[in-house]
């Protein structure tokens, strides 16, 4: 069933599954412990501790997290402690795409390595792309997994939308050819296309001339 043209994409927020936050010596130090040892941040008011703490439980909104649930204890610098503080720990952190319609999220991406640090890519419009050679599929109980060997990255589908996005990524074809053979609003397309291309699962194709490497279908602009 198409979505609702006035669906927008949300971008959410969480710890791995295997992080655990913890009070440190001081009061104002945060632990955060992983697969890839523990990791101390200082500095971190009440809300940036209520927020990690959140993200423990699921992902979350970050766009609202200078003011508390309560209405109490505003602080107008805690997003942006927030957004530098994630940036140095993204291999701690899962990126989520989401939908405002309640139904759950699109697609995650996970880290999977200690080098593992993810910002969405917008690909060229016209600009032919395809799935990298080796991505591996595999069934979850969250939904398909996505796995390239040596990617920092592995992202899991979680609603047929993304699975019909990345099914056209078969075959080389530009963002704008899928957007418009899909019954998805443009910006949801986009939004898929920009975390997968962020995650390494969505790539440029090139073509060999005698001068060298060119983009197959021109630049997008």
């Amino acid at each position: 069933m198409p979505l609702p043209a006035g669906s927008c994409p949300v971008h959410l927020w969480s710890l791995s599954e295997d992080v655990v936050v913890e009070a440190g010596e001081n009061d104002d130090e945060i632990v955060l412990t992983g697969r890839w040892g523990r990791e101390c941040v200082e500095g971190g008011c009440a809300v940036v501790r209520e927020v990690l703490h959140r993200m423990v439980l699921g992902p979350v909104l970050l766009v609202n997290a200078g003011v508390r649930s309560s209405g109490s204890d505003s602080d107008p610098n805690a997003y942006l402690f927030l957004m530098l503080m994630l940036s140095r720990l993204s291999h701690l952190v899962v990126r989520t795409l989401g939908l405002d319609d309640l139904k759950g999220p699109l697609l995650s991406v996970q880290p999977a390595s200690r080098r593992a640090s993810f910002t969405p890519e917008r690909l060229p419009k016209l600009g032919e792309v395809r799935l990298p050679p080796g991505v591996s599929f595999t069934l979850e109980p969250a939904g398909v997994a996505l796995e390239l060997v040596d990617s920092p990255h592995r992202v899991v589908l979680h609603r047929p939308e993304a699975v019909w996005v990345v099914g056209m990524l078969a075959w080389p074809i530009t963002p704008d050819e899928i957007s418009s053979a899909l019954p998805l609003p443009s910006k949801v397309t986009e939004g898929i296309l920009d975390y997968l291309a962020g995650a390494g699962m969505a790539t440029v194709v090139r073509a060999r001339t005698a001068g060298g490497d060119r983009f197959c279908g021109g630049d997008g602009g």
